[in-house]
């Protein structure tokens, strides 16, 4: 995925996204561009979705770190998200996000953020468990 430091590219990743979505009108503000808090939502299910598959189970998120907006996403344009894990320890992962924006009737793609999310896998009393270690079965992301 992208230098963090580099605030857009000319291309999403070249794999597959982990959520794709559309912008409704019922995800906007009053000025009509969607809410930014939707849009981190999607991040975080599209992160929590990788957390949940590479620990085998439940997961909390506790952290997002660097979120910043570049561009507005429209009505009815298509969201991919982007998810890559940066890092498991024993009980959490981080894992970072782009989101990518293509309006409804083009092809251009645009990055609209990014920022890096923590879970911790928990057990079923919500209290930390370690996260199994890979293996050659594990799905890649």
């Amino acid at each position: 995925m992208s230098d963090p430091n580099e605030a857009t590219q000319p291309t999403p990743p070249n794999v597959a996204p982990a959520i794709r979505t559309i912008a409704m009108p019922a995800d906007t503000n009053p000025n009509g561009d969607i809410f930014g808090g939707w849009l981190m939502s999607q991040m975080d299910m599209a992160a929590g979705n990788v957390a949940a598959r590479v620990s085998h189970g439940r997961c909390a998120t506790i952290a997002v770190d660097s979120m910043q907006f570049l561009k507005p996403v429209k009505v009815g344009d298509e969201v991919s998200l982007f998810a890559e894990i940066e890092r498991v320890g024993r009980t959490s992962m981080r894992i970072h996000v782009e989101a990518w924006r293509r309006s409804r009737d083009g092809e251009l793609s645009e990055k609209v953020t990014d920022a890096r999310f923590t879970f911790v896998a928990i057990d079923s009393d919500g209290r930390p468990r370690p996260v199994p270690p890979a293996n050659s079965s594990a799905p890649r992301f």
